[in-house]
């Protein structure tokens, strides 16, 4: 049983995709769409991205789990992010992502930390 309840998780994964969304958009990616119209496989993720932020990983770490779960849904290395081809261009270790691409690690990490701290201090 986890420590923390379904709807702070819920929290969190919304409040880090829109942040992650705004991030894109600021550098020319439209690729990804607001929370409610996300497909199932990309609010997983999300889901599970915040589990491991939740547990304490680095962003090498929770990049490491993105792969993995992409990998597990037959997810491989593209030169662009394509769903139903299940191709994406940072399906590769996080050293060789560029700089942009960590930075969101970074930033995901810590929306989620922040909303986290915010919901269980509203009672969430």
């Amino acid at each position: 049983m986890e420590p923390w309840t379904l709807a702070l998780i819920e929290a969190c994964a919304r409040a880090a995709h829109e942040c992650n969304r705004a991030f894109c958009l600021a550098t020319g990616d439209t690729s990804q769409p607001p929370w409610e119209d996300a497909p199932e496989w990309q609010r997983s993720s999300a889901l599970a991205g915040v589990r491991g932020a939740l547990y304490g990983a680095t962003p090498e770490q929770s990049h490491e789990g993105w792969l993995a779960e992409k990998r597990a849904t037959g997810w491989v290395y593209g030169p662009t992010k394509d769903p139903a081809a299940k191709t994406h261009p940072c399906m590769v270790p996080y050293d060789d992502l560029p700089v942009a691409q960590r930075m969101k690690d970074h930033l995901f990490l810590a929306v989620v930390l922040a909303t986290a701290e915010a919901c269980q201090a509203a009672g969430v």
